[in-house]
């Protein structure tokens, strides 16, 4: 490779818009983030991806529709990201771009003798039409091989926060929290382990948008002036999924507002404010749980993702995890808000190398492998 300039793109499950970040990656995969821009998602455009986290009519049509919207979001921020620094696209070795996950179903399929028990998952995204538009090679679908090797296909990003957040000697966890939260545990003796906790910012994002009109609860104001109610606590947190051992992801698929809603319909009496503050805690408790069940060696907690800007989120953590040192990602360099995208660079820097990028140890594959396919310019 001649260049050592990669672009990484995410819109992840909060649904807000899109992060990118222009890196510089050397050699030995050593990032240094140059530039970051943001474009957010109009809300027709975010209720329109809602919708297609279920099923509904003339999916195909709006699914293409949708994925074409996404290029043109995402070379918007090429271009904000290219105007920043005065690069040229000719100067960017390839872009990876994540796509608008919609559906998460992995391993959930019985085949028969002659197939693997696979599922799968989709992320919106033209990646044609998105090298058109940058004349810059597009490496995308990073999820689809580990799924096709038995793998759950996420989070991908462990292998990331080893390079960026590991610690010689030292277990360090790292978490983002973005519409659905997933760790890192970088233990001491370098090994990594990952998998999916439950809901991020999902719910409580919901909830927010239909009882304030406000898309997100800023630092989490408003839950904290809500009263934590145990019994509504207690069913949120009876979810078979939060008790499965990892390797485990999941997605809006499970966390989404029917399954809010059934749980809340013994609940009525609640006031809005008293159902924010209980998801705010299910969230933290359920991070919170899986440090001390299943990484109690961690000395350290780096938080990333919008959840790291909650001020209320990040308070409940702490006092849940008293042993713990929980800090934001940008008390380490790197913005809460830019290490998705910084990943997604990092994918794009190993697919070009044809190196792997996956861990066994995280997603339950056969074994690491390349991710990514590749649309060239």
């Amino acid at each position: 490779m001649s260049s050592c300039l990669f672009i990484g793109l995410m819109s992840g499950t909060s649904l807000d818009g899109v992060d990118g970040v222009l890196s510089r990656i050397d050699e030995q995969g050593q990032m240094q983030v140059l530039a970051h821009a943001f474009t957010p998602f109009e809300a027709p455009f975010r209720e329109a991806l809602m919708a297609l986290n279920q099923s509904g009519p003339d999916e195909l049509h709006r699914s293409a529709l949708a994925g074409n919207t996404i290029a043109r979001r995402y070379a918007q921020v090429v271009q904000a990201l290219l105007t920043q620094t005065q690069y040229t696209a000719s100067d960017i070795a390839a872009l990876g771009a994540h796509g608008q996950t919609v559906r998460h179903r992995p391993l959930e399929f019985d085949g028969n003798a002659e197939q693997a028990a696979v599922g799968y998952t989709i992320q919106l995204i033209n990646p044609a039409l998105l090298a058109e538009l940058t004349g810059i090679d597009v490496v995308t679908d990073f999820r689809s091989r580990d799924l096709a090797a038995g793998g759950q296909g996420a989070p991908l990003v462990p292998a990331f926060h080893a390079g960026v957040f590991g610690r010689s000697g030292q277990c360090v966890a790292s978490m983002n929290i973005g519409g659905i939260s997933n760790i890192s545990v970088l233990h001491a003796d370098g090994t990594v382990q990952g998998w999916d906790c439950g809901p991020g910012n999902a719910l409580m994002d919901f909830w927010c948008q239909q009882h304030t009109g406000q898309a997100f609860d800023r630092d989490g104001a408003w839950a904290a002036i809500g009263t934590v109610h145990t019994d509504l606590l207690d069913r949120l947190l009876s979810e078979d999924f939060l008790s499965r051992p990892p390797p485990k992801s999941t997605g809006r698929d499970l966390f989404n507002p029917a399954w809010l809603e059934q749980h809340l319909s013994t609940f009525s009496n609640l006031s809005a404010e008293d159902v924010q503050a209980t998801l705010a805690e299910f969230t933290a408790l359920a991070c919170a749980l899986d440090v001390i069940m299943l990484a109690p060696k961690a000395q350290t907690l780096i938080v990333c993702g919008g959840g790291a800007l909650n001020g209320h989120l990040m308070r409940r953590l702490s006092m849940h995890l008293p042993d713990v040192d929980v800090v934001s990602s940008a008390q380490l360099g790197l913005p809460p808000l830019q290490v998705e995208a910084a990943a997604f660079a990092w994918l794009a820097f190993k697919a070009l190398r044809r190196e792997t990028a996956s861990l066994k140890s995280v997603t339950g594959a056969r074994g690491a492998r390349v991710l990514g396919a590749l649309y060239p310019r």
